[in-house]
Order: C-alpha cells, then sequence, then structure tokens
C-alpha cells in the first residue's frame, strides 16, 4: 500500500512539473481566449445560484409547456421539411442531368440569402387578405377559400424552406465526391435508382445529412422575429418577454439554461449517433459521379422537383419583397437609410476582421503551445454557435452591467465623476457577442486550411530563430489567406443577418438593417420592411454565389 501510494505522489509530482515546464505563453493566452468566450455560458450557470424571479412559477405553469411543446413541433417539423428538400435535390442535382441543372444547382442555395424571419414577413403579405395568393384563388373562382399561414404550421413552413440549404450543401458535397464504384455494382446487379438511393446512398450520407440538420436545428432555435410576427411562443421569445416585458433577468436566465440543455442534448444525440455506425470510404478509389440523363418526362419531372424548394424558399419571397419595394421606395429610400446602411455594414465588417483575428490566434496559439491538452481544449472556442444569440446576449448583458456598477462607484469615489455606462449599451459589447456567436463560423475554414499546410516550412524558420510571430506572417499567412478570406465573408453574412443577439445588446444611437426591418413588421408596417430586407439580401447574395462557386470548384 505504501509503495503505491508513493507511486501516486510521485506519478502527481511528474506530472505537476511537466505541467510547469512545458507551460508557456501561448498556452496561457489560449486559456485566456477561452475564458473570454466561455464567460456567457458560465454567468448563466452562475446566476441560476440566485433563483428565479417572482414569475417564475406562473410561467412554470401557464406558458413552459407550450415554450417546450413549440420548440420541439418546430425542431421536428422543419427537420422533416429540411430533409425532404435537401436531400432529394441534392441527389437529383449529382446524380441526373436535366434542363438548367446548372443554373438550379447554385440557385438552391440562394434561399441562405434571405434570413427566416425575413421569408416569414414576405409569406404574410402572400397569403394575407388581398395578397397575390388570395388574387390567384380568386381569379379561379375559388375566393372563398382562405389560407391563414400565422401560426406555428406556418412558421415551420417559413423556417424550413429558408433553411434546407445547410442539409442541401452538406448531402451534395457528399453525393458528388461518393464512390461511382459503388453505384456501377448496383447497377450491375441489376438495382434500380430509388431503392439505390434509398438502401445505398443515403445511409452512407447519414453523417454529411446529419450535420446539416444540427445546423438547421440550432438556427430554428435561434429565431426571435418570425416567431414572435407569427404569435407562436418559443423559448427565445419568452426569454425576450422576460427580459423587456415582464424585467425579470433571472427568469430570463432560467428560460436561457433551458434552452442550452435542449441544444447540448441535440449535439449529444448527434455524437452518439455518428458513434454506433462507421462509416468507411476508400478514398484510392473515389471519383465524382457520371451523371445519368433519363428519359425526356424524367428530366420534366426531376426539373419540376427541383424548382419547387427554388421557388418557395427564394423567388416567391424575393418578388413579394421587390413589389413592396417599389411601392415604399420614395417613403423609405432617403439619407438617413443610407446612413443605417452603412452603420450596418461597419459592424458587421468590424465584426468580421475581430472574429477572424481572435480566430486565428486561438488556432496558432494553441498550436505553438507545448501542452497537448491545451490544442484539444482550443476546439471548445467553438461552441458559442451552438447557443441561441439571445442566451448568449443574456450572459454577456448581466457582467457588462455589474462592471459598469462597479466603474460608475469607483469614478464616482475617488474622481467625484460620474461617468455612465461604458460598456453596456455600447458597440464593444456587441462585438464581444458576435465574437462569441460566430468564432465557430470563422475558425472552421481557418483551420481547414492551416492543416493543409505543410509544418516543414515554418519548422524550419523557427529552427533558423525566427519566431512563431514573424514565421506566421511571413510563411503562413499567405497561403491560408484564401481560408482567412472564406471566414471574413461568412462572419460578415451571419452577423448582417443576426436579430435577437443584435435586438438586446445594440446601442441606443445604433441601428442595423436587420433590426430596422424588424421594427417596420413589429410597427404593422411590413410593406416598409422590403428596403432594408432587400438590402440585406442582395448583400449577402453575392459572397454566398461566390462561396459556392468555390465549393463547387
Amino acid at each position: 500500500m505504501k509503495q503505491a501510494g508513493s507511486k501516486n505522489i510521485f506519478s502527481y509530482q511528474y506530472r505537476l512539473k511537466r505541467l510547469k515546464r512545458d507551460s508557456n505563453k501561448w498556452a496561457l493566452l489560449t486559456v485566456a481566449i477561452l475564458v473570454f468566450i466561455a464567460l456567457p455560458v458560465v454567468t448563466i450557470g452562475i446566476e441560476l445560484f440566485s433563483g428565479p424571479g417572482e414569475t417564475w412559477g406562473h410561467i412554470v405553469d401557464n406558458l413552459l409547456p407550450d415554450y417546450l411543446w413549440n420548440s420541439l413541433f418546430l425542431i421536428l417539423a422543419c427537420g422533416i421539411l429540411v430533409l425532404l428538400f435537401g436531400v432529394s435535390t441534392a441527389w437529383l442535382v449529382a446524380r441526373f442531368e436535366f434542363p438548367l441543372r446548372k443554373q438550379l444547382e447554385w440557385l438552391l442555395i440562394l434561399p441562405l440569402a434571405i434570413p427566416g424571419y425575413i421569408v416569414a414577413y414576405a409569406y404574410a403579405g402572400i397569403f394575407d387578405y388581398g395578397g397575390s395568393f388570395q388574387l390567384l384563388l380568386e381569379a379561379a373562382g375559388l375566393e372563398f377559400v382562405r389560407i391563414d399561414i400565422m401560426n406555428k404550421f406556418g412558421l415551420a413552413f417559413v423556417l424550413g424552406i429558408s433553411l434546407f440549404p445547410y442539409v442541401y450543401v452538406s448531402s451534395r458535397a457528399f453525393f458528388i465526391n461518393q464512390a461511382n464504384s459503388l453505384l456501377e455494382a448496383s447497377e450491375m446487379l441489376g438495382v434500380g435508382q430509388f431503392k439505390t438511393f434509398f438502401r445505398l446512398m443515403l445511409p452512407m450520407a447519414r453523417p454529411a445529412i446529419v450535420a446539416g440538420l444540427i445546423l438547421v436545428l440550432m438556427e430554428v432555435l435561434n429565431d426571435y422575429g418570425a416567431a414572435k410576427y407569427y404569435g407562436v411562443n418559443t423559448f427565445t421569445v419568452g426569454i425576450f418577454r422576460s427580459w423587456f416585458a415582464l424585467e425579470e433577468p433571472e427568469t430570463a436566465v432560467y428560460l436561457s439554461a433551458l434552452l442550452i440543455v435542449i441544444v447540448f442534448t441535440l449535439i449529444l444525440l448527434e455524437k452518439f449517433q455518428r458513434r454506433k455506425v462507421q462509416f468507411n470510404s476508400n478514398r484510392s478509389n473515389n471519383r465524382s459521379i457520371d451523371r445519368k440523363k433519363p428519359g425526356r418526362r424524367q428530366q420534366v419531372l426531376i426539373f419540376i422537383a427541383v424548382l419547387i424548394p427554388v421557388l418557395l424558399g427564394f423567388i416567391f419571397p424575393l418578388s413579394q419583397l421587390i413589389f413592396w419595394a417599389v411601392l415604399t421606395f420614395d417613403k423609405v429610400f432617403d439619407a438617413s437609410f443610407l446612413a443605417l446602411s452603412l452603420q450596418s455594414f461597419w459592424i458587421a465588417c468590424l465584426t468580421a476582421f475581430v472574429t477572424v483575428v481572435m480566430a486565428i490566434t486561438l488556432i496558432y496559439f494553441s498550436k505553438w503551445s507545448r501542452l497537448g491538452f491545451i490544442k484539444n481544449i482550443a476546439k471548445l472556442g467553438v461552441l458559442g454557435y451552438a447557443i441561441p444569440g439571445a442566451v448568449i446576449a443574456i450572459g454577456i448583458m448581466i457582467p457588462m452591467i455589474s462592471i459598469d456598477k462597479w466603474l460608475i462607484s469607483f469614478f464616482d469615489r475617488f474622481f467625484n465623476m460620474d461617468v455612465g455606462l461604458l460598456i453596456t449599451g455600447t458597440v464593444v459589447a456587441l462585438i464581444y457577442a458576435y465574437v462569441v456567436r460566430f468564432l465557430a463560423v470563422a475558425y472552421n475554414p481557418i483551420e481547414s486550411t492551416s492543416l493543409k499546410v505543410s509544418n516543414t516550412i515554418p519548422d524550419s524558420s523557427r529552427i533558423l530563430g525566427v519566431g512563431n510571430i514573424s514565421t506566421f506572417f511571413k510563411i503562413e499567412f499567405p497561403l491560408i489567406r484564401t481560408g482567412i478570406a472564406s471566414a471574413f465573408i461568412l462572419v460578415f453574412i451571419d452577423a448582417l443577418k443576426e436579430l435577437p443577439l443584435t435586438l438586446i445588446l445594440k446601442p441606443f444611437h445604433v441601428n442595423t438593417l436587420a433590426v430596422k426591418a424588424y421594427e417596420y413588421a413589429s410597427d404593422e408596417m411590413v410593406m416598409e420592411a422590403a428596403i432594408p430586407s432587400l438590402f440585406i439580401i442582395v448583400t449577402v447574395m453575392l459572397p454566398v454565389i461566390f462561396l459556392n462557386r468555390m465549393l463547387i470548384k
């Protein structure tokens, strides 16, 4: 027993000495960045010990079941819809030749350029009394038919048709690069296309499909604008109501904690299902799928099947917004609107720059650290994307208010100065929240690009006495600039579209296109929301097309 105890003590002392020996400034900086990113979630956890607000009992008895049921319903309904549209269209454009295939291949990704809450505004107008759909029914003699889309079923439809490209992109990439020999073997055995897809390709594409589906579900739980406009009570709507209407941050914290549990349960389920099934692929035998050219009738049917999601997710809502924009252009478009647009673009650009810098430092600081576990925990910094924006905003607002209170007291006591709020309600807090939320968006493309760079040249540079930072800027930065550019564009797009987080943290004197569109719609001026919505769409659409072309290449 004494020998075993002495061995344990020796092992502990050896690990401690090794930790002290291998620790360097890069390891400490990596840990500091992770603490910086984890602050919102840690704050939510700490605030739980303070207890809920006075209305918590009322919410649990009357509203919480509604929040839970509606959120789960949206997850299930949107999941089914995005799988139907995303997987089917990905397989059809990857496997078959048909008229306008190349054009539809990139058009299928453009619904991502229209935020879900903007699609919701457009469809509310399309199905409204006197809307284009109602006019078509009247022209067909069906004026007695009314379709009410302002409910949870309509919300699920709107979110599904705007988010299916997440599944489409990941599935298409898998189908295009899948082993062609498997399909040839299936054809030699006389297996039809239908059976080949469901029995062979669909199970093999499961990891890629689930990866896209998880992103969709994260976006569904993050949505606020569409759910609020359609009158559907979800967790995010409840968080806003508790914080602003009831003025109970404690209750908002408890709802945020429950939403975090739901989000991480989905992530764990995805990890669990991936572990239970092994997917092997011999890359050396892989080549792009040889597209088949079916008969003319089948080509028409495939064309219609692929065109329907494009019409529903992009053409119809865009047409409605353009129609409204023509009617309200003189009323909305003025010098103040241009100033608002420039302000929105400036915030998105600054966010993209800071987030990319943070992602680069996290990747390379952990790489320069001599501690092996630092490289593993560095990936924890990307978990912010899985947390809804409203939760991050609450987790940042609480410590920012506490810091501001301390600063106000400090300056008043020692300098007799009334400095007001220095952090809360400033662009600094907003940018910080954006960085936490979108760090994963920048981290993944930069890391994937950096892994393709051989370590030989940087190692040789350091052997010659050149420091890590100089080696990075002179050698590694030029080699990964494509990944950096992609990361910048992706973060810019997400920051420009983000609504829940911006609504909570934006300064009073600052506005964005997303918030302006939401304010118009909330004030029952949905037609006026068309101009800021179109500005967002056009600004987002160009980089989306650019990234899609990079993906195809």
